[in-house]
């Protein structure tokens, strides 16, 4: 797969990266915002060396104490937010291959963590895992 070709040179090649979640139980407590804001000054934090400005995909900004910008779209326009989209979808789904192999009934390894019609099917038939956001309205309406 390309990702996976591409993650490797990115690896292979950036000065430094970090990639960083937040948890489960972070995201029901928090939001799925703020928690996403959490995960990226994780990330931020987690980088060996501090960087000048930091450029963010989207609208919004966690809070750090160096210069950063938010770019709408910045996937598609900024290459160093291309290549940490690819980190960090790579790692997700990793993430997800992971737990496929201890709950292979949701189908991780194949809609990587999305609601899709297949994967609201396995939660309505086997009900929430450990790693389903309760907060999550498929996963709610199951848990109800």
């Amino acid at each position: 797969m390309r990702r996976e070709k591409l993650y490797d040179e990115i690896r292979a090649k950036a000065l430094c990266c970090s990639i960083a979640q937040a948890s489960v139980e972070e995201i029901d407590s928090l939001n799925i915002l703020q928690a996403t804001m959490l995960a990226m000054k994780r990330a931020v934090e987690g980088l060996r060396l501090k960087p000048n400005k930091v450029l963010v995909d989207g609208n919004r900004l966690p809070t750090l104490g160096i210069l950063a910008e938010a770019i709408v779209k910045g996937d598609a326009l900024v290459p160093a937010i291309s290549a940490a989209s690819i980190l960090a979808k790579v790692y997700r789904d990793r993430w997800c291959e992971a737990y496929h192999l201890e709950y292979p009934q949701y189908g991780f390894a194949g809609h990587k963590g999305y609601g899709t019609a297949v994967h609201l099917a396995a939660l309505r038939e086997h009900g929430a895992c450990p790693q389903h956001r309760k907060s999550f309205a498929p996963v709610a309406e199951v848990l109800r």
